[in-house]
């Protein structure tokens, strides 16, 4: 026995509440930006992955149009930060609704740095930056998904593993689930991909 939830026959929040709650967990892009009068911006977006690796895009998903996709808009440039186990707090109060002549940074108390390639300053706090300039916007019903052509990553030191890339454990990245459900990280278990078959 299960339970359907038609899309034709729910209003969109409860939608939007249905598949929040099956898709788990997402990471979280907790993205900086700034006007074009100057006003820093920061803010979580749970719908966040990678596009393409060659040439590298990463995206982001707004629903409905908000600060950080007009600041996007108008200067071309963001950086999707890191949330991590240790800035969770911060995290969630970064996403209320603020003016947009806000700056958060100031607004919450959170130490930036500058970053390498961008106007956008990074998160001191986030163990990785990735720096991006726009590539396209696409609309979608309600939202909006932001790609942005990957100019730069910055890894603290402290965060890479043995191998050189940035070690799971030390990143603790945060996720989304439903409701007001927050995920930490979770247990890593080791698998080999599999050769293809004979």
């Amino acid at each position: 026995m299960r339970t359907l939830f038609d899309p034709a026959e729910l209003p969109p929040h409860r939608m939007y509440q249905v598949l929040t709650a099956s898709i788990v967990p997402r990471p979280i892009a907790w993205v900086s930006t700034v006007s074009a009068d100057g006003v820093a911006n920061l803010a979580p977006y749970s719908f966040f992955s990678v596009s393409s690796t060659h040439p590298p895009v990463v995206q982001f998903t707004s629903v409905t149009r908000k600060d950080s996709l007009r600041n996007i808009e108008a200067t071309g440039e963001f950086v999707i930060n890191v949330a991590t186990e240790p800035l969770i707090s911060t995290v969630n109060a970064s996403s209320a609704t603020f003016d947009s002549e806000v700056d958060e940074f100031a607004a919450l108390g959170i130490d930036t740095e500058p970053s390498e390639r961008v106007r956008p300053a990074r998160v001191a706090g986030s163990p990785v930056a990735i720096e991006c300039t726009l590539h396209q916007v696409i609309p979608v019903g309600d939202s909006f998904v932001v790609m942005g052509d990957v100019v730069t990553v910055a890894v603290r030191s402290e965060a890479l593993a043995d191998d050189g890339l940035p070690d799971f454990r030390e990143l603790a990245p945060l996720s989304r689930l439903g409701r007001n459900e927050w995920g930490l990280p979770p247990k890593v278990v080791m698998l080999d991909r599999p050769r293809r078959p004979a």
